[in-house]
């Protein structure tokens, strides 16, 4: 007996053909209309979040492939299937779930991630992106200290993405600083803390700013005071700097820029015998993997990092094959609230 192989011409007749799955599939799949799944692939920020992530579920389980338009790139250079993720400081505990993120995104479509640490520096930043723009293919600032016009400029020369912060005219995916600063107001409220204190971080950093101002705006709405201490550095030092601020200016409540803040300013009220959450109730922001293991427990605006970092290297991904970027607000990632031991308690009496 002899076995041929099945060419064309010796194919079973009966057999189905296989036919590569639509868009028009993934959008029933997803319950979506076709131009929304157009919209996910080719212009990256023109659907919510959570539509996008229903649309590439339902491409992913379909077998949906986008189709590129230019393997060479938008530049006409040979692709290296390699983007940059500029990190701030990389010693940050934030980052780790946006680097699994971003590095899973990439992973997925072929691609190998270059990690490069700025230092919180912009000059730092300015001249890694000019050593390593020609090796790659397309560029993922993360809470970049760059001007929005050094941005803008550079994101004419590569696709480029930002996170943690927006920049007008460049693709971004932020937290949703709103929400998760009015759930920290609401609680601190049901706690009886009517009186809350803003521990900022740099002053450069667009993501200080946006929180700031969300706390501001959901304590007018709540009828609640709220005062802002700083600029410190988003370090544990800074935090202790901050505690040693509150030691002179009390408040029952203290919200600070960041969980690493938080953590320091734990350490020093507890070297000074204050209680907490008795004394002061504490939240920090990012939701770092080690809050539970700190006592106390440290409540924390949980911001979705590997969410973030995921979805800014699919986005990335699409204007690298040749999508174009129209949308005019940045992709906006939902936070929540996750309260632990050191605000659960209520206000005490007396």
């Amino acid at each position: 007996m002899t076995i041929e192989s099945m060419s064309a011409d010796h194919r079973d007749p009966q057999a189905s053909p296989i036919i590569a799955p639509t868009i028009y599939d993934v959008a029933r799949h997803a319950g979506v209309a076709p131009s929304t799944v157009s919209r996910t692939f080719a212009r990256p920020g023109r659907v919510s979040f959570d539509t996008a992530q229903k649309v590439r579920a339902a491409a992913e389980e379909l077998g949906y492939r986008v189709k590129s338009a230019n393997r060479a790139g938008l530049d006409g250079e040979r692709r290296t299937k390699m983007i940059s993720l500029m990190l701030a400081d990389i010693s940050n505990p934030v980052f780790f779930e946006l680097i699994r993120g971003a590095e899973e995104a990439a992973s997925e479509a072929g691609y190998l991630v270059l990690l490069n640490n700025t230092h919180e520096d912009d000059r730092v930043e300015r001249n890694i992106i000019e050593r390593t723009l020609p090796m790659v293919d397309g560029v993922l600032l993360t809470s970049s200290r760059m001007s929005d016009s050094a941005i803008r400029m550079m994101a004419k020369q590569k696709p480029t993405v930002v996170a943690n912060r927006a920049v007008n005219g460049v693709a971004s995916v932020v937290p949703d600083n709103a929400r998760g600063m009015r759930r920290a107001a609401e609680h601190l409220a049901s706690c009886g803390r009517r009186n809350i204190l803003y521990a900022a971080g740099p002053e450069a950093s667009w993501s200080d700013g946006m929180r700031w101002r969300a706390l501001r705006e959901s304590a007018l709405e709540l009828e609640l005071k709220v005062h802002r201490m700083g600029p410190f550095e988003p370090t544990s030092a800074g935090g202790r700097r901050a505690a040693q601020h509150w030691l002179d200016h009390r408040a029952p409540a203290v919200v600070l820029y960041n969980d690493l803040m938080a953590m320091g300013f734990l350490r020093e009220l507890r070297q000074h015998n204050v209680r907490i959450p008795q004394d002061v109730a504490v939240v920090g922001f990012d939701n770092v993997q080690e809050l539970d293991l700190i006592s106390p427990s440290l409540s924390s605006v949980a911001a979705p990092m590997h969410a973030i970092g995921a979805t800014a290297v699919q986005n990335l991904l699409a204007m690298v094959r040749g999508a174009t970027h129209t949308a005019s607000k940045p992709v906006v990632v939902p936070s929540r609230l996750v309260v632990r031991e050191s605000s659960a308690l209520p206000l005490l009496d007396g």
